[in-house]
């Protein structure tokens, strides 16, 4: 079933009172959306982190073109929802099937989020993770579990 009939069928479902919870066939809709994804758009300026989500993606969807946005990110750390912002901001302003975004959760010291979203600017999967003071990890490792939690979120595996 295409997304949109999906996302109907929900909030139908949600009107009556009757919605049970996420189903087998709404994340199969979400796993194909992205694995058919023959456009990526990454929303960085950062080479090393483009880099580390291009190679994971390619793993997975492997006739996309994946590219990075030609415009700077970085003010995005300036509202509220940092990574959310960027993704948006991607979606603005590059034509794509589905758009990649890691960036601060919100406020300094809230962690960070990678998102996925679809061409209309919709969630189609994130992961967080917590503030690097705690992991302590490299960035480039923290990246790399969080695009593929990512996509195990929604059986991409």
């Amino acid at each position: 079933m295409i997304l949109e009939g999906v996302i109907k069928d929900a909030y139908l479902e949600s009107i009556k009172k009757v919605r049970k919870g996420d189903k087998e066939e709404e994340v199969e809709a979400i796993k194909n959306k992205i694995l058919s994804a023959k456009r990526i758009i990454v929303a960085t300026n950062n080479q090393k982190k483009f880099k580390i989500i291009k190679n994971i993606m390619l793993k997975f969807v492997k006739d996309a073109e994946i590219k990075m946005t030609d415009i700077d990110t970085s003010f995005a750390d300036l509202t509220r929802m940092p990574a959310i912002f960027k993704a948006l901001m991607a979606v603005d302003v590059e034509n794509g099937d589905i758009y990649i975004a890691r960036g601060r959760l919100g406020i300094p010291g809230s962690g960070a989020m990678l998102v996925i979203l679809d061409n209309k600017g919709r969630i189609l999967t994130a992961s967080l993770s917590p503030p690097s003071s705690i992991h302590k990890e490299k960035i480039e490792k923290r990246i790399e579990k969080e695009i593929i939690e990512a996509l195990n979120r929604v059986g991409i595996k």
